[in-house]
């Protein structure tokens, strides 16, 4: 059976189920034997889940055969992160603070997705608890592009699954950047739905006030399929790219950390955009500079009351780094805190006011292509998240689609939309996406 079917979309994998030249039974055992053939170089799974997932796969089987269709995602397999609950198999955290916790039920959007018809083949790894750093006895999840450099965090394992193969749709979460990091590295599609359009029930937190789920796939319409399974959206007209305004934040793209094979990259696509009639607008967002700042302000408390209990029991069970985050957290003042939460307000506003301008807003995804390593969450100026942890602080929605090559490795660019309106944003990418290129499956 040919390796090509680890790449097919979504449609068409559907389209094969239908006509019978595949079933759901041949995809995932296709998928496990790719989990075979590349962990543990890339380290993405956590648990393959292979006996369950067969198990569904011949019930999925089954039903097509029956006369019972579920819509497009049924019988397509799914990869969800390990911080997220899937009924019956351990949550593990990426970490060794405790134990993996078996779920007795499944968070809401995995729900959502069963009923969708798809198969939750495995759990993907992450980032310890979504924050830190990968844990040592982990390890961290390397790009399919270049195994000697990281797929990204938090949801790294889930960028890999999909851009390496396995899955043609994962999930992940996001509080500062942590869908659409991995995505840009990986050089797939990741999106940061609006704030609270998706669920967290059965999501294990990091910060309340920042945390979104949503999905990782190759392309913007297999991104879209997976959004409105597991959240309940409008549809949106496509978009022709002549007149679409494209607004450049211009902090963003005057960051001094952009390297220049990201800048040529992303100076090549929006010459494209231009040149087939998009307008290219410049935009200044009032309280940009600060953002960073108290994204850090709002997540760092937040995260060490969520493991304030864990932290007394079992310090020396997190990665050093991701203790001493969890330490520092409870230095933040209660009066900065707060001024953070008053400022996002503001800030919200800010960002929602630039559509009158454009129309969606860009920015490097990521400075730079994937490192070796994850880099440090830091205060102020961190450069990973440069540019992403706007949209988590003022609650837009956020995507990150591919957008060239540059040391051999992907580059992303970021599509921010207006508050509410996830399904015009999709629109807008796939138009954007089709001008600029699409997924370029790793050599290797």
């Amino acid at each position: 059976m040919s390796e090509d079917i680890g790449f097919l979309e979504i449609a068409e994998l559907g389209a094969r189920y239908r006509d019978g030249r595949l079933t759901p039974i041949d995809v995932v055992r296709h998928a496990l034997a790719r989990i075979d053939c590349l962990e543990p170089s890339l380290n993405a799974f956590a648990n393959p889940m292979a006996e369950m997932a067969l198990a569904d796969a011949e019930k999925r089987t089954s039903e097509l055969a029956s006369g019972l269709d579920l819509g497009p995602l049924h019988g397509i397999p799914v990869a969800i992160k390990d911080l997220i609950d899937v009924e019956g198999v351990p949550t593990g955290f990426g970490t060794r603070a405790r134990e993996p916790q078996m779920a007795t039920r499944d968070a809401e959007l995995v729900g959502r997705l069963r009923a969708a018809g798809a198969i939750i083949l495995g759990k993907t790894n992450l980032l310890e608890y979504a924050y830190g750093v990968a844990h040592p006895d982990i390890g961290q999840t390397n790009n399919p592009h270049n195994t000697g450099r990281t797929s990204g965090g938090s949801s790294g394992g889930s960028a890999a699954a999909v851009a390496g193969g396995i899955v043609p749709l994962a999930i992940g979460t996001d509080t500062g950047g942590s869908i659409r990091i991995p995505a840009s590295y990986c050089g797939i599609v990741g999106l940061k739905p609006s704030f609270r359009l998706v669920s967290l029930d059965g999501v294990f937190p990091l910060s309340w006030s920042l945390d979104h789920a949503g999905p990782l796939a190759r392309n913007v319409a297999d991104a879209m399929i997976g959004l409105a399974a597991i959240a309940d959206i409008d549809s949106a007209p496509q978009r022709d790219i002549a007149g679409l305004r494209i607004g450049l934040i211009d902090r963003h793209f005057g960051s001094h950390e952009i390297t220049p094979g990201v800048r040529e990259a992303l100076d090549a696509a929006l010459a494209l955009l231009k040149a087939r009639g998009a307008e290219l607008v410049p935009i200044s967002i009032v309280g940009l500079e600060r953002v960073n700042t108290e994204l850090v302000t709002v997540l760092h408390p937040e995260a060490s009351v969520i493991h304030r209990d864990l932290l007394r029991q079992n310090p020396l069970g997190y990665a050093p780094v991701t203790r001493a985050q969890l330490e520092d957290g409870f230095k933040t003042t209660a009066a900065d805190y707060l001024l953070a939460m008053r400022y996002r307000e503001t800030f919200r506003a800010s960002v929602e006011a630039t559509f009158a301008q454009a129309d969606v807003l860009a920015s490097p995804s990521v400075p730079f292509v994937a490192p070796r390593q994850d880099p440090r969450i830091e205060d102020g100026e961190e450069g990973e998240m440069l540019s992403s942890g706007f949209a988590n602080v003022s609650g837009h929605p956020s995507i990150s689609i591919p957008a060239g090559m540059s040391e051999g490795l992907p580059v992303g660019l970021q599509l921010t939309g207006p508050l509410g309106r996830d399904a015009a944003l999709l629109a807008m990418a796939g138009t954007i996406e089709r001008a600029v290129g699409a997924y370029r499956r790793p050599k290797s």
